[in-house]
């Protein structure tokens, strides 16, 4: 079967046409330098060319010495980390976290610039959410800024006028960066197949929901930057009584350039 097409420039198109993630593009782990790779490995699944991430009702907290109740299943496309011990490594889970596992550096799908899409559904109930977001590598510490494509929580979905989508930018310790993000609701079923997309230029960034703005931002990172995908559950929002309902995103394609609004 087809593998993922990535060239040099960083232009991606995954259709997940194989019987597997491919591991030279991913990483099935949520930002393992914090815990470890046996505690932080995915719940998916790659079948009808579609990649279903997914939260069962039994899967372990992450980190939870540093971090409040916490459940992940995620990817990225990228990852490293100083030697145990330290605090180098990407997106600590709290400020002086230091790494207990040491991560090798691994970089998949890194791009700068350029029209990035998924096409993509997802199930969250009022205790989850799901996300998209493309954030520094982090090897100079200051390019860690994020473009949150998408994320939707399950407390935000409105029968009526549909999910608020949030996107925007996150600076982190990035000094060009300002904290530019809102959840605007472009009255969507996020149940349904939608295509999350932003528009990232040196000048600025475009977030849109098939095809129509959701929202604009002036400053973006100038670095390469690797993807985050992932279904996070809240144990301590669940109501006593309500049965679990397993969240997930289901993915059909991801990529970047024109390959990627062509298929």
């Amino acid at each position: 079967m087809p593998a993922p097409h990535r060239d040099p420039t960083g232009d991606l198109t995954d259709d997940f046409d194989g019987p597997d993630l491919d591991r030279d593009v991913w990483v099935p782990h949520y930002l393992p330098q914090w815990s470890s790779r046996a505690a932080t490995a995915a719940a998916y699944e790659v079948r009808d060319s579609c990649l279903r991430l997914y939260l069962p009702e039994d899967a372990p907290l992450w980190c939870p010495e540093d971090h409040p109740p916490l459940r992940v299943s995620g990817i990225q496309s990228g990852v490293f980390s100083g030697p145990v011990g330290s605090t180098v490594g990407q997106q600590p889970v709290r400020p002086g976290a230091v790494v207990r596992e040491e991560q090798p550096a691994h970089r998949g799908w890194t791009p700068r610039y350029g029209v990035l899409e998924m096409c993509a559904r997802a199930t969250v109930t009022p205790r989850s959410m799901v996300a998209w977001w493309l954030v520094g590598l982090e090897d100079v510490p200051e390019r860690c800024g994020e473009l949150c494509v998408v994320e939707v929580f399950g407390d935000a979905v409105d029968p009526v006028e549909g999910a608020a989508v949030g996107a925007g930018t996150h600076p982190f310790r990035d000094p060009r960066l300002a904290e530019d993000f809102a959840a605007p609701r472009p009255g969507i079923d996020v149940s349904e197949w939608h295509t999350y997309a932003v528009d990232w230029r040196p000048d600025g960034a475009v977030f849109s929901v098939d095809g129509v703005p959701l929202r604009e931002v002036a400053v973006t990172p100038d670095y390469p930057v690797q993807a985050m995908l992932a279904v996070f559950d809240f144990p301590g929002k669940a109501v006593p009584g309500e049965p679990y309902v397993v969240p997930e995103l289901v993915v059909d394609r991801i990529g970047s350039g024109p390959a990627a609004s062509s298929g």
